[in-house]
């Protein structure tokens, strides 16, 4: 029992931390009127001791690659998990700057889809005519790429990365960290009411931190007052509740925030969550969570 609970206390020890680069969905929204949100689109950053994890490469990915490359001052590694393969998951890439040093060394981590492989998913989001050059041509980092299947476990030094399938147009990879008895869960581009839904609480059940896309309001969702977001693959504020307390997390973090909702309309979103769940946190460029 005393050598369990010292492996346990030695656990707890390992430092873990969440940093937001990007919370924004769908498309970036720069400007003085999402200054303190941030309008960046997804890039999260998870430090488990000195396992560097990252999520997404979205247009946030550009000023987490200078900041890793300035804070190493020399090569980059870690493994980067993809969840999907929109635009607005993406947009990074061709500017995330460690992946053009030599030494640097990443992990390009996604699924499989349509029968094409993670490299050459990626690949294909730098191709004339709609990007200047190439992947292949401009790469310099060594980058080796990993299919995840529709679930599955990774041991990462001290980190435990499990994925899931999510409910999201052609697919979306939710992702489980656990580090020194800690959780995070990261899942962004969800769309609730379907029987994928039981999975999704199970696999985030317990998590000390539950990132979660909470990009509309349930009259945006259904269309009272413009069109409806039904079938788009996001989820509403009151669904975030709703999987939050399924899933008995402890912290609710609201992410892929509305780009059409700025600074004054996040603050009242998040005071309405409040109500029922006063510990919740709307993502914010920036913001750092030590667990």
């Amino acid at each position: 029992m005393r050598r369990r609970n010292t492996v346990a206390r030695n656990q707890a020890r390992v430092p873990f931390e969440v940093r937001f680069w990007g919370v924004r969905g769908s498309i970036p929204a720069p400007g003085p009127q999402t200054r303190r949100y941030g309008g960046n689109t997804p890039c999260v950053e998870i430090r488990c001791g000195e396992e560097l994890l990252i999520f997404d490469l979205g247009s946030g990915a550009r000023a987490l690659g200078d900041s890793l490359l300035a804070a190493a001052g020399g090569p980059v590694r870690g493994n980067i998990f993809i969840t999907h393969y929109h635009y607005d998951h993406l947009q990074g890439l061709p500017f995330f700057a460690p992946i053009f040093v030599p030494t640097s060394e990443l992990t390009m981590n996604g699924p499989a889809r349509n029968g094409r492989t993670t490299r050459e998913l990626l690949s294909g989001h730098m191709v004339q005519p709609y990007f200047p050059v190439t992947a292949e041509g401009t790469f310099r980092a060594k980058v080796t790429y990993r299919d995840l299947p529709a679930d599955g476990t990774l041991q990462l030094g001290p980190a435990k990365v499990q994925w899931l399938e999510l409910n999201h147009p052609g697919g979306s990879l939710g992702y489980r960290v656990e580090c020194g008895g800690r959780t995070v869960v990261y899942a962004t581009d969800v769309e609730h009411g379907s029987d994928m839904d039981s999975g999704m609480f199970e696999f985030a059940r317990g998590a000390d931190l539950f990132i979660y896309d909470s990009m509309y309001t349930e009259d945006e969702y259904h269309g009272r007052g413009g069109p409806a977001r039904t079938g788009w693959g996001h989820s509403t504020w009151q669904a975030a509740v709703a999987a939050a307390n399924a899933a008995q997390v402890k912290t609710l973090v609201l992410f892929h925030h509305d780009p059409n909702r700025d600074d004054a309309a996040m603050d009242k979103l998040l005071r309405q969550v409040r109500k029922h769940r006063p510990e919740a946190i709307a993502a914010k460029e920036a913001m750092v969570i030590k667990l």
